[in-house]
């Protein structure tokens, strides 16, 4: 299991073959990334996010570790960035490896969910204009993360 906090840009492909080659007994990896979107609100110039460093990780370990008992994960990675991002950014990357797919799928949606809705990361848009705004949480996040 890796966790990884960090500003700098994540090679995407780089991350999954390192983790589909290091995951020996696996029968599936299933890999996901996020990517920053213009703002609901209008034309979005930088997303800034923020942390507690060591809070951060700390949560992030505890809910990957509750998804590799869980799904019986052989492996599991979260990437997640900090700092001022741009659309187009990546922002996050999970994969998850199991004996099976199904498994695999549903631990890395899990994960998701949690990412999306519960980790300890704070968001502010800031638009074209210069108006900014923090995110707030959103009913179907919620919803999405209820069902586990």
């Amino acid at each position: 299991m890796k966790i990884v906090v960090q500003e700098a840009p994540f090679d995407f492909g780089a991350e999954a073959q390192a983790f589909s080659d290091a995951a020996k007994g696996a029968g599936a990896v299933v890999t996901f990334t996020g990517v920053v979107r213009e703002a609901d609100a209008g034309a979005m110039a930088v997303m800034e996010i923020e942390h507690y460093p060591g809070m951060t990780e700390k949560a992030l370990e505890k809910i990957a570790a509750e998804a590799m008992t869980r799904w019986s994960l052989t492996d599991a990675l979260v990437i997640h960035r900090h700092g001022r991002l741009v659309p187009g950014d990546q922002i996050m990357m999970v994969a998850t490896a199991a004996r099976h797919r199904v498994a695999a799928f549903e631990a890395a949606e899990y994960l998701m969910d949690y990412l999306k809705s519960r980790a300890p990361f704070w968001k502010k848009e800031i638009l074209d204009d210069g108006a900014a705004a923090w995110v707030d949480a959103k009913d179907e996040d919620e919803d999405a993360l209820s069902r586990w």
